[in-house]
Formats: structure tokens, C-alpha cells, sequence
């Protein structure tokens, strides 16, 4: 075998221009309707060499040659090769599966040639798995028509009395060419406790979290849905109007809290990180009810950004992925506008800047997430996330929730992983077991062990529509095999994102 990367070869072909592509189709084109020409006047040379001993009268000939001859029957015959089908065959039907045991041979590579990175960044593109998916869907021949859905949930309201506006409702049916739209529910419902609904028997109970498939959404009230893991029959969900409407009567009773991580009226020192000018306040009375979504092959996610309350373990989990796996996952190094101690480098645990080129850049918007601790600024630059991205790593990330309103883009695709408090007994008992081991020699009081369980539930409460996973950290080795199950079946399972992240 050749010693030379696929990176490498794919970056020594020249490109070719749009211009020559245009080119060759246009000879391409203009080649197989001269071989088309070419063989009409080869049946018309040997109507007229044809031997008088094959015993075709010669009027019959020439009416035939006239006939051959006739543009009609040029432009049927021309016809006819276009209609032909010409069966493809497929080469291969497991791409997807190819280029995964590609990516696992050369991503140990990627620090050692840059060609190599650049070829991982491009296997692990999702409009490129999805292409390859698409094809390995037609090439292994899984596609058939959708069940049809003549009733709602097999519910008939014949023998009911209901309002008029209800049976318009119930015949709603999905028209052809209308795109099929998927969502994300970020509410539970049950249609049995819905007292608008017209016809509860009619209605689709779902949970959050799930994945519904809209049928129809032209009742400004009432959508047609039906669900895409267990499939069945189509039923009523309120509309994203009607939803909003409801909620927006709803006062939470967590309202006059702080949106910020923190207990109420608590006092807080400076070194609880905040969010960039672009992200200053964050939108207290967001109201999320459906989000559209698409589905993905198995692709690497650019971010596993972890969230939760302090003392929760996220930067424990961080740095173990780190260690154990650093051709996958990296992180950020912090920038700081304090001196290097004499036992620093710049690089290592910082990166130390002046505190005039660090404000500089918080006013322009290139950091994430800064606070001021001591007198000093600290924060995490996004220049620096794409840094780790475009090694072909997973960028851990472990800030608070309200960067989540910037990373959840196409730039950064996340895996948002909530890790929740346990109960206050088990917290106890955990901090207990690393005093007496000697990991910790802080302290914490019943008060600031119920602060880190309430500060969790106020989390999950305002930013769980982010969520794409929740552990529950109640053992810090069970925690990192959950993480780490969850991250490899990004690698071999289909997945719902945001619609934004594809289109």
C-alpha cells in the first residue's frame, strides 16, 4: 500500500471548473445525438445496399426508405432512446458504514497532516452524510408509500353531538405536494384533560421530547399529527397559536425568580460568568412550544456542551472524556486579562492577554461567555471553540445555559447534555465520600447543597427546550459511561436537529 493520505491525493486533483463541467455535458450531449443520427442513416444505406436475392420487392423498399425517412419517425426514434430505461446499478448500498471505517483509520492522523484534517472535516459534513444516506436509502431499495390515514385515531363522531366548527376540524386532510413538516414537542399534552379540544377521542396524547409528524396545519387552532417512533393514525394537537395563547395565561410560579443561574435575591461574586453584548438578557417569558426539525445520518456533533448548577460534576465528566479519548474531544483554553503567575505558560491553563485588547474584544462580540473575578476578566473565546472544531475534535464545552442562545447554530451543532442534581440526601452522602477521601478539603454546608439542588431544578424549568439529553449525577462513574453511550450513538444513529442546522 501507497504511503499516502487520502487527505493529501483528494488535495493534489485540480479543480475543475464550473465553465468545463458545462462544457463536457454540452459534448457529452452533442456526442450521443450524432451516434443517433449516425444509426438512422445506417438502417437507411442498408434499405438501399440491400441484394435484390433477399426477395424484398423494390416498391416495398422505397416505401419503406420513405417512410425511415420521414422526420415524424426521426423525432419518434429520438424519442424512444430518451424513454428508453437504462437500469443503474448501484456500486454499493453501506456507505455510510465505508466512510465511518474510514474516519476511525485516519482521524488518529489528523494532528500529523493537515490534508488529513481538512479530508475528516469533509466525511463529517452533514450534507455530505446525508447525501450518502439518501443514496444508500434508493441503492438498498428501503422506500415504500406511507400508510394512508382515513380516520383520526380511529375516532368516528357520527353519534355525537358537536358543534359544526368541529366536523370542518375532522376533515382536514393533508393536500397533495405539501411538505411534510416535523416537529419537537417541548410540552406534554393529553388530549382527555383539554377541555377545547372538540373531540377528545380524536386527540394525540404525546410527551415531551417527542417527535411528531404534522399532516396538516390549516386550522388556525387545530393540527393534524401523528407520531414518527410509533407510527398509527393521524389525531388533534393544538396549534402553536392556540398553545401560546393558553400558556401566555399561565404565570409560572418560578417568574419572579432571577433568569440567571443563582438562587433568589442571592448574593453573587463576580466570578459567575454572563453572556457576551449579543446575548446580555436573557428572554424570561419565552414561550416554547414546537420545534421544527429534520432528520440527520449519524454525524459527529461539533460541541458536547455541558450544562448544569456548580458542584454538580460537569468538569469532572470534561476533563475524563478529555483524557481518555484527546483525538475525539478537546476544549478551550480560558483567556485572562491577569499577569502570568511565575510557574505559568501561555497556552497551558490561560491565555493571557491585556485587559485593553480583552475589552476590545467583548465589546465586538468575539466571546461567548465573560465575567470579572479579583479585579480580572475572564472568559472563553468563540474563535477559540472553532479552533478545537476544525481539528476534526469534539469541542466539550462546560458553561452556563445562556450561551446556549448562541451555540445552538449550524456553526457550533451541539449535543446539550443537562446534568441534573441528585436529591439532597444523595448529594450529602456524595460530598460526605470525596471529604473523607481526602479529594476535597472544602466544606459545604445542608445550605449550599440545597442551593446546588434548587439552582438545578431552575435550570432544567426555564432551559430544558435545549436539552438533547438529562443524567441525573448521583454516581460520577455511571454519569461518564451514560455520556459516553450517548456520544457514541451520535456516530451510528439517526438524528433530529433543527431544521435551521440543514436548510
Amino acid at each position: 500500500m501507497k504511503n499516502t493520505s487520502p487527505g493529501s491525493y483528494l488535495c493534489s486533483l485540480p479543480p475543475l471548473p464550473v465553465a468545463a463541467i458545462r462544457i463536457e455535458l454540452s459534448r457529452e450531449k452533442k456526442v450521443a445525438e450524432l451516434l443517433e443520427e449516425l444509426a438512422m442513416q445506417q438502417v437507411l444505406d442498408n434499405l438501399t445496399d440491400l441484394p435484390s436475392s433477399s426477395g424484398a420487392e423494390e416498391i416495398d423498399l422505397i416505401f419503406l426508405k420513405g417512410i425511415m425517412e420521414n422526420p415524424i419517425v426521426k423525432s419518434l426514434a429520438k424519442a424512444h432512446e430518451r424513454l428508453e430505461d437504462s437500469k443503474l446499478e448501484a456500486v454499493s448500498d453501506n456507505n455510510l458504514e465505508l466512510v465511518n471505517e474510514i474516519l476511525e483509520d485516519i482521524s488518529p492522523l489528523i494532528n500529523k497532516d493537515e490534508n488529513i484534517a481538512e479530508l475528516v472535516g469533509i466525511l463529517k459534513e452533514p450534507h455530505f452524510l446525508s447525501l450518502l444516506e439518501a443514496h444508500d436509502i434508493v441503492a438498498s431499495k428501503c422506500y415504500e408509500s406511507p400508510p394512508s390515514s382515513p380516520e383520526i385515531n380511529n375516532a368516528s363522531v357520527n353519534n355525537q353531538i358537536v358543534p359544526v366548527d368541529a366536523i370542518r376540524i375532522l376533515g382536514i386532510h393533508k393536500r397533495a405536494g405539501e411538505p411534510l413538516v416535523f416537529v419537537k414537542c417541548h410540552f406534554d399534552y393529553n388530549p382527555f384533560n383539554d377541555n377545547l379540544i372538540p373531540c377528545k377521542e380524536a386527540g394525540l396524547k404525546f410527551s415531551k421530547g417527542e417527535i411528531l409528524q404534522i399532516v396538516n396545519r390549516e386550522d388556525p387552532n387545530w393540527w393534524q399529527a401523528s407520531h414518527v417512533k410509533e407510527g398509527g393514525s393521524a389525531g388533534l394537537i393544538p396549534s402553536q397559536f392556540l398553545e401560546e395563547k393558553r400558556k401566555a395565561f399561565v404565570r409560572r410560579d418560578w417568574d419572579n425568580s432571577s433568569p440567571f443561574c443563582g438562587t433568589i435575591n442571592s448574593k453573587k461574586k463576580k466570578k459567575m460568568m454572563y453572556l457576551t453584548t449579543r446575548n446580555a438578557e436573557f428572554d424570561r417569558h419565552e414561550i416554547q412550544i414546537y420545534e421544527e426539525v429534520a432528520k440527520m445520518p449519524p454525524f459527529q456533533r461539533k460541541t458536547l456542551v455541558l450544562i448544569g448548577a456548580q458542584g454538580v460534576g460537569r468538569r469532572s465528566l470534561k476533563n475524563r472524556f478529555i483524557v481518555l479519548n484527546p483525538t475525539k474531544f478537546g476544549t478551550t483554553v480560558p483567556f485572562t486579562s491577569r499577569k502570568p503567575r511565575d510557574d505559568e505558560k501561555d497556552g497551558q491553563a490561560y491565555r493571557f492577554v491585556s485587559r485593553s485588547e480583552m475589552e476590545a474584544d467583548i465589546k465586538a462580540g468575539r466571546y461567548l461567555e465573560h465575567g470579572e473575578y479579583e479585579g480580572n476578566l475572564y472568559g472563553t473565546k468563540i474563535d477559540s471553540i472553532i479552533e478545537v472544531v476544525q481539528t476534526g475534535r469534539t469541542c466539550i464545552l462546560d458553561v452556563n445555559p445562556q450561551a446556549l442562545k448562541v451555540l445552538r447554530t449550524s456553526e457550533f451543532m451541539p449535543y446539550v447534555v443537562f446534568i441534573a442534581a441528585p436529591e439532597l440526601e444523595t448529594l450529602r452522602a456524595m460530598h460526605k465520600a470525596v471529604v473523607d477521601a481526602g479529594i476535597t478539603t472544602k466544606l459545604l454546608t445542608d445550605t449550599d447543597l440545597k442551593k446546588t439542588v434548587d439552582e438545578s431544578a431552575r435550570i432544567q424549568r426555564a432551559y430544558s427546550h435545549y436539552f438533547d439529553l438529562v443524567i441525573v449525577n448521583d454516581n460520577l462513574d455511571k454519569a461518564f459511561e451514560k455520556l459516553q453511550t450517548a456520544t457514541e450513538k451520535l456516530r451510528m444513529e439517526s438524528q433530529w436537529v433543527p431544521i435551521s442546522w440543514v436548510y
